[in-house]
């Protein structure tokens, strides 16, 4: 399948393309990767357009146009979602929400289980505001498989055991806070090669949308505090 994947969930821009050869049933992976947060908006559609070109892809070819829908930062799923909206629509294409958690627990296996059959993990993303998003996963028999749903909660709250291996971004300004110190961590992001991993499988079962049904996933409503809980914070401090 020829496809084209973006994330900008988080404090890093992640794009991939797959082209493939129907011929030699073959395919070749182009990546990039770069600083997020307030330059993605300015070199986001530049470097899609920079490595399509590379992989020689007009976006009409494309199969679907694959976008990391969330959890993760507000203005970076809203960024995500839009270009992959209007990429799509101007080339006829579908769009595939991805799951970054999901995105995140893949990235996980494919850095330090591959040989594994099964694989248990807990994805975890930095929130902000003293919080993270998490959810576990199992994979089986060339499957991933959702156990718990999309959570936001606050370091202490994670309920984990040593069988299960945890993977995201959160251990630098949450890891002394964690319970289960003795459970593996592995730092990971979601990343647009992941999401072309779990793409057919997704696409197979039927997950792409028309690119005007494609939303972001949100799963904190509040997105900043307010100048009184600010001070209050300061004031306690």
């Amino acid at each position: 399948m020829n496809l084209l994947a973006l994330d900008t969930s988080t404090e890093k821009m992640s794009l991939a393309v797959q082209r493939s050869d129907a011929a030699s049933h073959t395919s070749e992976l182009w990546q990039h990767s770069a600083e997020g947060g307030a330059q993605t908006s300015a070199h986001l559609i530049p470097a899609i357009q920079s490595l399509m070109a590379q992989a020689g892809l007009a976006f009409s070819q494309l199969d679907a146009i694959v976008f990391g829908s969330g959890p993760g930062s507000f203005t970076g799923l809203r960024t995500a979602c839009s270009v992959a909206q209007g990429l799509a629509l101007g080339a006829n294409v579908k769009v595939l929400p991805m799951d970054t958690l999901l995105a995140v627990a893949e990235e996980a296996r494919s850095q330090h289980a591959a040989g594994l059959g099964h694989f248990q993990v807990q994805a975890l993303l930095d929130a902000r505001m003293d919080e993270m998003y998490a959810a576990r996963y199992v994979f089986t028999s060339g499957l991933w498989t959702q156990t718990e749903g999309h959570r936001l909660i606050h370091p202490e709250d994670l309920d984990c055991d040593a069988a299960w291996t945890l993977a995201g971004n959160v251990f630098v300004n949450y890891g002394a806070r964690l319970p289960c110190p003795e459970a593996p961590r592995v730092e990971v992001l979601p990343t647009a090669a992941a999401m072309l991993r779990l793409a057919p499988a997704l696409l197979a079962a039927g997950a792409a949308l028309p690119a005007d049904q494609a939303l972001p996933l949100y799963i904190r409503d509040k997105v900043a505090k307010t100048t009184l809980e600010r001070a209050a914070e300061k004031a306690a401090a």
